[in-house]
């Protein structure tokens, strides 16, 4: 079996994120959606706008959220375009929240969970999607990084309430911290199907291994990060690019990453890359090239 290729480079700028779209050989045109996490209200780990602005500049991409299912800043459109601006992405980019005017169905026959993803209604405006990931730990899902990125990170409000209780209809907030735990995670994996499928060779992943925090920026209240930076990686293979992360956090010689590591494996958070491997997402051997 030929590997994925993930591109790596110890250089985190805005200039390396360019260079290693670029490595990817896949140009995206047309309505390029970039998705990336916006940073709750209090959050210090987020990426800055500042250093993803080359990259969304050189693809001419529309930065896309998609609402919360969870009290916070993030959780109504109107909330979520203020939060967006006071953190300074209105300032560079055009913003777009996915599921502000409604949302359609995805449809995953063959998902081992669910066998559909509610995503936000004006996905359908884009063409291509750069897929922008900050790795770092999570509180439930272990770690999060390209797969939880276009599977819960691309799911409206009612849509990633959907896959946290793996297929409930009228769950509500309590309802996500009640629900078989793996089956979550399988769900992440079943959602993240339809969008590798909608999106088929016109969507490249992005990963930056920077402000590694156990928890996700999706947490007002963070830890702060327990982990030196590495760097950042780059595939069209959403899966060899995660475990490419994972790989590297186990085999950093940072005292730190016993924190993160018991944080993916408290969780099982690895079941989510197997999941996706039999989901025909991606697959898991990969090499290793590096730019620097």
């Amino acid at each position: 079996m030929e590997k994925a290729k993930v591109y790596f480079t110890k250089n985190i700028n805005g200039e390396s994120l360019v260079k290693l779209y670029d490595k990817l050989g896949v140009k995206l045109s047309g309505n390029v959606a970039v998705k990336l996490h916006s940073g709750e209200e209090g959050n210090q780990n987020y990426m800055k706008p500042e250093f993803v602005r080359d990259i969304i500049e050189y693809t001419n991409g529309t930065v896309v959220e998609c609402n919360t299912a969870y009290e916070g800043k993030r959780n109504t459109t109107d909330k979520h375009i203020k939060l967006m601006e006071e953190h300074g992405w209105s300032k560079y980019f055009n913003v777009d929240i996915l599921d502000s005017d409604g949302e359609d169905i995805l449809e995953n026959p063959n998902g081992e969970v669910i066998k559909k993803n509610i995503v936000g209604s004006k996905m359908k405006n884009y063409d291509s999607m750069l897929v922008l990931s900050h790795f770092k730990g999570h509180p439930m899902g272990g770690f999060g990084g390209a797969i939880k990125n276009i599977s819960i990170g691309l799911a409206s409000s009612k849509g990633k309430m959907y896959i946290h209780t793996s297929g409930e209809e009228t769950a509500d907030f309590d309802d996500m911290f009640k629900a078989d735990h793996d089956s979550f995670l399988k769900s992440m994996a079943d959602s993240a199907k339809t969008i590798t499928d909608y999106y088929k060779g016109k969507i490249v992943y992005i990963n930056a291994m920077v402000n590694m925090s156990v928890d996700c920026d999706c947490c007002a209240k963070a830890e702060d990060p327990c982990m030196q930076d590495i760097g950042i990686l780059a595939s069209i293979d959403p899966v060899a690019l995660d475990q490419a992360c994972i790989d590297l956090v186990y085999n950093s010689n940072d005292l730190g990453k016993d924190e993160l590591i018991e944080r993916i494996e408290s969780r099982n958070g690895l079941l989510t890359i197997d999941s996706a491997v039999k989901q025909e997402i991606g697959i898991k051997e990969y090499e290793l090239i590096s730019l620097d």
